[in-house]
């Protein structure tokens, strides 16, 4: 665990090294990525076991979501990194003539990134893979309530590259207080809503710049148009991967009420199809984190199934952190289960009649980070991404939105601010500067005082 001073005298250096041009060429950042997946490859075995310490993470769950995602980004970022970087030619208004206009794309220096503990290892690689592809230094604090993964990703970051260029920082919230008080240039943060915001206040205090990915209650609409076994199927495998705890993960589903009795059945059926010698046996099913979050979520079971037991599971262990897949229907609105994000295996169905309904609904809540739709009917495709919020959306499937490097990630609001992966992750780790370039061989003097009669011409160059 670092102090204070340590930390701050890490980022100064940090800081040198950028503004010395360490890791702006982009044979460089080409370098630094290559390192990356190098190390990744050579401590996989490390890397796997780490997960399954803190998660019960299985090999294929592992290596899907955690290091597959973190390839494809630093693959993403190879393969495009030229052109990324290379200035944007913009118009030029005549006004100013001769001129040129251009964008181009500047690290912003040194990089604070802080990462979450449901998925311990690829969110804290995936926001690094951007900042070297942007040209950034960059400083990783990992959770500490995934501590097995946060110390392989120390020996990783150690054992691989320079300090000067990326370094790896560990502790507890008073070490993340540290980082986001350094002198970074930019702050990276994935994790709950209340942490989030105080990240920004930290951020405020200097008016640094912050990337936010955040959470909140996701819905699922399965409308009676739907290919029920289909929906059940993705909508399980969406919600109890990592034992529920995802931050995209189906929070709850809204039913039409034809199908909503059907659909529960199918899901019952997934799960048993899933874990066919039990969700508790295999190790195919995730561990919730610790103790406190088990806790945690074993009195929502109990509040909830005060009002109606569960049509699905209920089941829980306290020794080894275990929830059973658990289905509550039908579900209110207004139910315990229905009040903030629940970041477990358990989901909800509350039955509908009309989708304009829901989608008010849904729109009256905090903007969710995700969204889902389950429809053979375009007019109500088009009715959920026109009326439903989010920040990022799938139809007819769950989840796997966030794999395509592709489409930006982010949420808005309360569920995030800012977006990355590919591109949208080159873009956040950047400043975009605008840069105008203007002939000194001539010189009109109309911009020049005395103005005289120049108005009545600019007007009829910038008219209305």
């Amino acid at each position: 665990m670092q102090s204070v001073d340590t930390i701050r005298a890490l980022v100064e250096r940090q800081r040198q090294a950028h503004y010395a041009g360490a890791t702006r060429p982009l044979a460089a950042r080409r370098a630094l990525l290559d390192t990356l997946r190098r190390a990744i490859v050579e401590m996989e075995p490390e890397i796997h076991a780490a997960l399954w310490e803190d998660l019960h993470k299985g090999a294929f769950e592992a290596y899907t979501s955690e290091i597959a995602l973190v390839y494809e980004e630093i693959r993403t970022a190879r393969r495009h990194l030229r052109r990324w970087s290379r200035p944007r030619r913009v118009s030029t208004p005549i006004v100013h003539a001769p001129a040129s206009s251009r964008i181009v794309y500047r690290p912003l220096g040194v990089s604070a990134i802080l990462s979450p503990w449901n998925y311990p290892f690829q969110l804290a690689m995936a926001p690094l893979v951007a900042s070297i592809a942007a040209g950034n230094c960059s400083v990783v604090k990992p959770s500490e309530h995934a501590p097995a993964t946060a110390a392989v990703i120390h020996r990783l970051v150690e054992t691989y590259f320079d300090p000067a260029v990326v370094a790896c920082v560990t502790g507890d919230g008073e070490v993340a207080a540290a980082l986001t008080a350094a002198p970074v240039d930019h702050i990276f943060f994935t994790g709950s809503t209340r942490v989030g915001r105080q990240v920004m206040r930290a951020a405020a205090d200097r008016l640094v710049p912050v990337t936010l990915e955040l959470g909140g209650k996701s819905p699922a609409i399965v409308t009676s148009s739907a290919r029920l076994k289909v929906a059940a199927r993705r909508i399980a495998w969406g919600k109890f991967m990592n034992a529920g705890q995802t931050c995209v993960a189906p929070d709850y589903v809204v039913a039409h009420r034809t199908v909503a009795e059907d659909l529960v059945a199918e899901i019952g059926a997934v799960v048993n199809e899933f874990y066919p010698s039990g969700s508790r046996t295999t190790p195919e099913y995730g561990r919730v984190i610790n103790r406190t979050h088990f806790d945690r979520l074993a009195g929502l079971l109990d509040r909830q199934s005060a009002l109606a037991q569960p049509v699905l599971g209920g089941a829980r262990t306290a020794d080894d952190r275990y929830i059973a897949p658990t289905v509550f229907h039908p579900v209110g609105w207004d139910d315990p289960v229905m009040e903030d994000e629940l970041f477990g295996p358990i989901l909800p169905v509350i039955p509908y009649d009309s989708l304009e309904e829901v989608c008010r609904r849904i729109a009256d809540r905090p903007n969710p980070l995700a969204a889902y739709l389950f429809t053979e009917s375009r007019r109500e495709r088009r009715t959920f991404e026109e009326f439903v919020p989010f920040g990022g959306a799938t139809v007819n499937d769950t989840v796997v939105h966030l794999a395509n490097p592709e489409l930006p990630f982010g949420g808005s609001g309360p569920s995030g601010i800012g977006s990355y992966h590919g591109f949208a992750g080159f873009r956040a780790f950047s400043h975009e500067a605008g840069i105008m370039r203007r002939s000194s061989r001539i010189d009109v003097p109309l911009k020049y005082p005395p103005y005289g009669g120049a108005l009545g011409f600019i007007r009829r160059i910038m008219r209305p």
